[in-house]
């Protein structure tokens, strides 16, 4: 008898544990990891971030054109686990000091700006909202249309002589922040 229940318990966890995997699996088939690095003087920037794809949805929009991502909602900046960007020195986000360390990177599209805030809580994953009273850092950009881009991108591109600007492209629309050294 003991026998028979132990062959049941190991069959549900062989079970349980192949769809963990199966599930993680699908997750970054459909929004592979991606990563963003740049050196530009003595200042280093990393993003890490998952990239879902545009595949004929409507991204940014109301909630009446059932939007991906509705205008005034958070948004994790990607999928699966929440984005995070790295600067090995303080830095100015804009016009905000941020200390040298990794955040958290979230944001809150508008149809004219979009709302980059970091935040301090790291290590999440899926769709948990950041808790506010833990960021850091809230900067305006604006968007400008682009040319259409199928999987959501962050690119980093060198600013001056030490400075770096953060590119975010998806779907049909754009939007930079500058990030320069204090």
């Amino acid at each position: 008898m003991l026998k028979k229940i132990l062959i049941g318990v190991g069959v549900v966890a062989v079970l349980l544990l192949a769809a963990y995997f199966y599930m993680d699996y699908r997750n970054y088939s459909l929004s592979p990891k991606g990563e963003a690095n740049l050196k530009n003087g003595e200042l280093e920037v990393s993003v890490s971030y998952c990239r879902p794809s545009v595949r004929d949805r409507v991204v940014f929009g109301t909630v009446e054109e059932e939007a991906l991502q509705p205008y005034g909602t958070y948004w994790r900046l990607g999928a699966n686990e929440a984005t995070e960007v790295t600067f090995n020195q303080d830095v100015l986000l804009v016009d905000q000091e941020v200390s040298a360390g990794t955040y958290r990177m979230y944001a809150i599209p508008g149809e004219q700006y979009f709302e980059l805030r970091l935040n301090s809580e790291l290590g999440q994953w899926g769709y948990f909202e950041a808790k506010e009273e833990l960021d850091v850092a809230t900067v305006m950009a604006p968007v400008v249309s682009a040319g259409p881009t199928e999987q959501f991108t962050i690119k980093l591109e060198p600013l001056y002589d030490s400075g770096v600007k953060m590119v975010f492209l998806w779907a049909d629309v754009k939007w930079e922040v500058p990030v320069i050294t204090q």
